[in-house]
């Protein structure tokens, strides 16, 4: 079976080596955690937001707007300058 290296901070690692049962691996602990495929209605995300609070600040909120506000469609769209 081929492997992957992969990097992780040391927070993610002692939470793996904790969950790693005898015997098991680390492929084994991260197969069987429980990812969540559905997408998020709108209505679960306003609750976990009233619940732990923005997912952005308002700066980067903010920043995004005024980008958005100033961006124009190109004058030819076939030049990418």
């Amino acid at each position: 079976m081929p492997t992957r290296t992969i990097s992780v901070r040391d927070e993610a690692y002692a939470r793996l080596f904790k969950a790693k049962g005898p015997g098991e691996s680390f492929s084994d602990v991260i197969m069987r955690a429980h990812w969540n495929t559905e997408p998020v209605r709108a209505r679960d995300y306003l609750a976990m937001v009233r619940e732990r609070g923005p997912a952005y600040p308002a700066s980067s909120l903010d920043a995004v707007e005024e980008l958005d506000r100033a961006d124009r469609p190109a004058l030819d769209k076939w030049t990418t300058a």
